[in-house]
């Protein structure tokens, strides 16, 4: 599931700084990296099942790698994790609406915190 017109797909902001918003949101970097792209996920776990709220960027300038680059973030994804498959984001995937509305609060929670140092 797309989180579509957000605003937040038009942010670019220094990663250092965003890492430490999407931190303190529950949104983990982890390993999920590289020189170019970064990912920053939540996990839940709810009786419905495991899901992911994912907020991907690129670098626009500078090395991820070397934790000193501008990122722009992308459209946040919810999508449902199959084991032993991985995630699928699918039109044809069932969301709790609960969880879409947590999604929806912590995705405007960033983007107001972000929008303050993005350029």
């Amino acid at each position: 599931m797309k989180f579509e017109n957000t605003g937040i797909e038009n942010v670019t902001a220094d990663l250092e700084r965003l890492e430490d918003v999407m931190k303190a949101h529950g949104l983990i970097k982890a390993g999920q990296w590289d020189y170019e792209r970064v990912t920053f996920d939540r996990k839940f776990i709810i009786k419905e099942g495991t899901f992911y709220l994912r907020i991907q960027g690129l670098a626009v300038e500078g090395d991820i790698g070397a934790d000193h680059a501008s990122i722009k973030l992308m459209t946040p994804l919810l999508g449902k994790h199959y084991y032993p498959h991985g995630v699928e984001y699918g039109d044809g995937e069932h969301f709790p609406a609960h969880l879409v509305d947590t999604c929806e609060k912590i995705i405007k929670q960033v983007m107001e915190e972000v929008q303050h140092f993005a350029h």
